[in-house]
């Protein structure tokens, strides 16, 4: 294993050098001290290599923008913390559709067709479902899941304050919860 020619200097040294002279060199070696440990972390949370090694990158250029903008202290922990919310964020707005992967048995075919099938009555019991939700709640749920607005925007479209906002959404998330359970248990 080769030994870093820049283990001599700190993280912040490498962060006040790459924000003084503007040269991507000093964030690269920055960056390379912390890969594994964000390809681990996007792992844990993404389950599939080539979408954490997608991640990483992902966070990378983020990181490059915001360093820009921000003071950081403690690289590490704000990497890693990028990298949690940016897996989160994925796994948020991963759509649930079913891919075909082309490594799969073709004797799983039959389960996966009954999947797709129950998954697509369940989106269908979920879609009727969330009319019974009450209005304020309805809104909510939909903007947030559906629409993938932020609270903040939620609370400057519709006029409610950040905690009915935040309610609405935790009640009406419970209780569409429980009104699919309801309708599923019924077919």
């Amino acid at each position: 294993m080769q030994k870093d020619p820049f283990a001599h200097i700190s993280d912040q040294d490498l962060l006040e050098k790459f924000k003084r002279d503007q040269d991507s060199q000093w964030l690269g070696i920055l960056f390379q001290r912390y890969t594994l440990m964000l390809l681990g972390v996007c792992m844990k949370y993404l389950k599939n290599e080539e979408a954490a090694k997608d991640a990483v990158q992902q966070v990378f250029l983020k990181a490059i923008t915001e360093l820009q903008k921000y003071q950081v202290d403690y690289i590490k922990s704000w990497l890693y913390t990028i990298a949690r919310n940016h897996c989160l964020m994925q796994l948020r707005d991963k759509t649930h559709l079913l891919s075909v992967s082309e490594e799969m048995n073709l004797s799983e075919a039959p389960l996966l067709q009954v999947t797709a099938i129950e998954k697509e009555q369940t989106f269908i019991v979920l879609e009727q479902s969330i009319n019974e939700l009450n209005a304020p709640q309805k809104t909510c749920v939909t903007l947030f899941y559906l629409q993938k607005r932020s609270y903040q925007e939620i609370v400057d479209s519709t006029g409610f304050s950040l905690l009915q906002v935040k309610s609405y959404i935790q009640n009406g998330k419970r209780n569409l919860k429980l009104i699919v359970t309801q309708k599923l248990q019924q077919e």
